[in-house]
């Protein structure tokens, strides 16, 4: 056992770290004495004993049984600022330069010393201090300051001629600053103005750990004060901050500028800070509390902010009403960039957002996109409460903040909008990424120790996100909404304005349900992976009796010697004379369990996990599935159920444990499905494998199968939208004819090719036939069709149609238009934070791989500068790797990125070349029976 492991508990007071290595070190040969020195475990002058108890029971033997010390990853030595003071107020004071791309600062922060110091750490990056001084309150006297930096540590410290003594005070600093071009910090954003010229807005990015590339700060979540912020801007910009504006006038000595100054903030963490300077038109409303509701656009695109508008004002009073508490802020203000890596940013009172994720024009966008933009709003706006008002008190627990609103963003868009049956989606979106992911040897526990700042974007991930949401959806099904509702309104009402652990909340929901609420999470946050629960089935009377077992789902189907999983599983059973409700729920505590199923009659199917809820994987009987294929083709069994049966089976096909060739015969069941989210959720399972099989010389005949499985529904939906037909229709045609158009169904190529033509000259397209459309030309196109699609992309006034292109163009099977499209991806035309995904639209094919690849390779340098440290990064890295099938080419992988380290990579890397190993495999045990199976169907 390795002492790096310990560097990963963040909270240790630094006046006792090396008295714990040594003692802890001197336990670690025998596991059981691990949780023997809680009593030096809980003299952390930061944490909880009952938290450090649960993550050294739960994290070190986990790690010593399943994990050598040569497989750890380093963690850097990390410690926390310093506690002998801390921050109330900052009095923040920026001007941006927008030509220089430089900005001034100054702030004043009064703080409360508890011990007498003669230096201050703080954090700050790329920000150059000029001076800095402190005054006690109530005292006349100013002690300057010298500066000095730690660039590794991201921290400044400021020494003083003379003690300052324990009190309150006021340290006060002038700085300067850059707009950088990297997406984080005080950061510059590019845009096109109305009337064609090239402008840059100065907006902000401070999550993770980046608000100290704008002001030097304690930038830690549990070190909150509040904030008065003023900004000096040209006059004819829009300056916003988390707040109203509380005063607004000429700058003195230049009336070019302004000087506009917020009212104070709540008390809140550095990362939920936020300014914009930029220029921007805007559309407002009032929920139905009075609160005012502005969404930000683009100039000359306030009607594309209506959409998000409608959304916000229905969704605020939901999630007052939910939780019982107020939306703390006077005001929310929505606001679309045009540079922003993730998605959205939950900024107290000022969120932010990529435009694809804010914007909606009522003529030209897809019912996908709407529904993503409800999303999203659902998201950022669910944090409001459930981060900004409680925070985590460090980025261990990140997982909760973001899989929390990962979960509730989908019971908000099921109140306001019934018609996505969004629930069933969330199998697919987040049920489904988690699983794949987590069934990895290297994945990790939902919750990770982070220490470093450098490896918090290491966890923005599927688990953090998904299987965070996962297990969230499957604690509110076991304890019932009514107790979670009580529970949460508990737990926001006592740490409101502060700072809390998870188990702070495990505590508040078991006391409102009265279940073991802690000690069920605790198996599913500290423990990586999840079951797989085996059942068969008897017939006893009137009665099924079912035999249960449970064990740790693995993607390569193999068991680790010595291992020790066990979940506490709440299990769920439903049957086809009660399909849609639970004729019977159990906790599953042990390995193995006998459940009674009580009247069910012989030959009517069971399911396990009604509503695909649980977040596990079943293995049925051969019996029990032939019995459930009946359920499917008839559609007896709900969508999400049906979603679910597939997901599983095309799971355990990959692992070896069931015949890809008997899954194949299972998919041809789903003929007759007419659900939008089951179709989408199989498409997705058979294209993973119809990336294999382009390996194999069945390509054409897998082609055939999908033709042959999409027919039926095609023939229902058409072309052209029905009169009063929902949303999930439009999305399913849009999904049967992109299907239909790679697998190069000729009626459906040339009737794309004739509506794209039409498009090109000037007739209108349905938006929801957009996507279709481009890629099944650009999958069945020459250059010709390829230069007429980037000149729409030119002539595209939103950045929905160009990112719809970007990703279409990849589609394409030339050599020379695969080149293109990567050089492409590389150019002024495409904004950073979307080179990634136009690079991955190539990688659908064996060559736009293997030319993704080496372009990777060639470009590394460049793309690394440009996304380091950030999530970009690694999912770059995941879509040109992860679909390879040789040992050659993972080898290759390997070898490459021991020469190029990308320490923020580093899992994506090891978890891509353990996707290639499982490929490698599926094609020496299944590439011959598949090949031969899909042969016979097509002779």
């Amino acid at each position: 056992m390795s002492l790096r492991l310990i560097r990963r508990l963040t909270h240790l007071k630094p006046s006792i770290n090396s008295k714990l290595y040594l003692q802890l070190s001197s336990k670690f040969a025998i596991q059981k004495h691990i949780v023997q020195p809680l009593s030096h475990f809980c003299k952390f002058e930061y944490c909880k004993p009952s938290v450090l108890k649960s993550c050294i029971i739960a994290e070190f033997p986990r790690r010593l049984n399943h994990q050598s010390t040569a497989d750890m990853p380093e963690a850097k030595p990390f410690e926390r600022l310093p506690q002998t003071l801390s921050p109330v107020n900052y009095n923040i004071r920026l001007k941006p330069n927008l030509k220089a791309f430089t900005f001034e600062g100054s702030e004043d922060i009064d703080i409360e010393v508890v011990k007498p110091l003669s230096k201050i750490t703080i954090n700050s990056v790329e920000i150059e201090v000029q001076e800095v001084s402190y005054v006690a309150s109530g005292k006349s006297d100013t002690v300057k300051g010298t500066v000095s930096y730690n660039k590794e540590d991201e921290t400044v410290t400021f020494t003083f001629s003379s003690e300052i003594q324990p009190g309150k005070g006021r340290m006060s600093m002038t700085f300067t600053g850059i707009l950088n071009d990297k997406m984080k910090g005080f950061y510059r954003s590019k845009y096109t103005s109305p009337d064609g010229e090239e402008q840059y807005s100065a907006v902000t990015q401070f999550e993770a750990t980046d608000a100290r590339r704008a002001f030097p700060c304690w930038d830690e979540p549990a070190v909150k004060a509040t904030f008065d912020v003023t900004l000096v801007v040209p006059k004819d910009r829009v300056a916003l901050s988390n707040m109203p504006v509380k005063s607004e006038q000429v700058y003195e000595g230049d009336n070019k500028w302004k000087v506009v100054s917020y009212e104070k903030t709540p008390i809140m963490s550095t990362y939920l800070l936020a300014f914009v300077v930029g220029e921007f038109d805007y559309v407002e409303g009032k929920d139905a509390d009075g609160v005012l509701v502005r969404v930000y656009t683009p100039v000359g695109k306030k009607e594309e902010g209506k959409y998000a508008l409608d959304v916000a004002v229905k969704t605020l009073p939901f999630y007052k009403d939910y939780f019982k508490i107020p939306y703390p802020l006077p005001k929310m203000d929505l606001i679309a960039l045009a540079d922003f890596a993730a998605g959205a940013m939950e900024n107290w009172g000022l969120v932010t957002y990529r435009e694809t994720a804010l914007l909606v024009d009522p003529k030209k966008s897809s019912a996908k996109t709407k529904q993503w933009v409800a999303l999203v709003v659902g998201h950022e706006l669910a944090h409001q409460w459930f981060g900004n008002l409680v925070t985590m008190e460090w980025w261990t627990h990140l997982w909760l903040n973001e899989g929390f609103a990962s979960w509730i963003e989908y019971l908000c868009v099921d109140f306001c909008f019934p018609e996505f049956d969004i629930w069933t989606q969330f199998v697919k979106n987040d049920l489904g990424r988690a699983l794949e992911l987590d069934a990895l040897n290297n994945s990790h526990p939902i919750e990770v120790p982070v220490g470093h700042p450098s490896e918090v974007d290491e966890i923005f991930d599927a688990i953090s996100y998904s299987k965070g949401a996962s297990v969230i959806r499957m604690l509110h099904d076991y304890i019932g909404d009514a107790d979670f509702r009580v529970g949460m309104n508990a737990y926001l009402t006592k740490f409101k304005y502060s700072n809390a652990f998870t188990e702070d909340l495990w505590e508040y929901l078991g006391k409102a349900s009265g279940k073991p609420v802690a000690e069920v999470m605790s198996s599913w946050t500290k423990q990586m992976g999840y079951p797989v629960i085996k059942v068969t089935e008897k017939q006893d009377g009137k009665n099924r009796v079912l035999s249960l077992s449970q064990e740790k789902f693995c993607a390569d189907g193999k068991k680790q010697e010595g291992e020790q999983f066990k979940w506490m599983v709440p299990l769920s059973f439903c049957t086809a004379s009660s399909p849609d409700k639970p004729v019977k729920k159990i906790l599953l505590d042990s390995t193995t369990a006998e459940v009674t199923l009580e009247n069910v009659k012989p030959g009517e199917w069971v399911k396990v996990n009604c509503g695909t809820v649980g977040v596990y994987r079943v293995q049925y009987s051969s019996e029990m599935l032939q019995s459930l294929i009946t359920g499917i083709k008839d559609c007896s069994i709900a969508p999400c159920d049906r979603l679910g049966i597939q997901s599983d089976l095309f799971a355990l096909a990959r692992a070896g444990l069931v015949s890809a060739v008997d899954v194949l015969k299972v998919a041809e069941a789903y003929i007759n499905e007419t659900d939008y989210t089951v179709w989408s959720d199989l498409s997705l399972s058979l294209g993973t494998q119809g990336l294999l099989i382009q390996s194999t010389d069945a390509t054409d005949e897998m082609k055939a199968y999908n033709r042959n499985l999409y027919s039926k529904v095609f023939q229902s939906l058409g072309w052209e939208a029905k009169e009063n037909e929902g949303p999930l229709t439009a999305m399913l045609r849009d999904l049967v004819l992109a299907k239909l158009g790679r697998n190069q169904e000729q009626s459906v190529v040339m009737e794309a090719k004739k509506k794209f033509l039409d498009f090109y000259n000037g007739k209108p397209l349905s938006a929801d036939l957009m996507d279709p459309v481009y890629v099944t030309v650009m999958s069945n196109g020459d250059e010709d069709m390829f230069n007429k699609m980037l000149e729409l992309y030119d002539k595209a006034d939103s950045q929905e149609e160009r990112n719809r292109i970007s990703r279409a163009i990849g589609a394409v099977k030339d050599e020379a238009l695969i080149k293109r499209v990567l050089d492409f991806a590389m150019s002024d035309k495409v904004r950073s934070q979307d080179t990634v995904f136009v690079i991955g639209g190539v990688t659908g094919s064996v060559k736009g791989r293997e030319m993704a690849w080496q372009f990777l390779k060639d470009n590394w340098t460049k793309l690394h500068d440009r996304y380091e440290g950030g999530f970009l990064l690694s999912r770059l890295v995941k879509v040109t790797t992860e679909n390879f099938v040789t040992e050659e080419k993972a080898k290759e992988i390997e070898q490459f990125f021991t020469d190029h380290p990308a320490p923020a990579a580093e899992r994506t890397v090891k978890q891509s070349l353990e996707n290639i190993g499982l490929n490698i495999e599926w094609m020496k045990r299944d590439k011959d029976a598949v090949s031969a199976f899909l042969k016979s169907r097509n002779a």
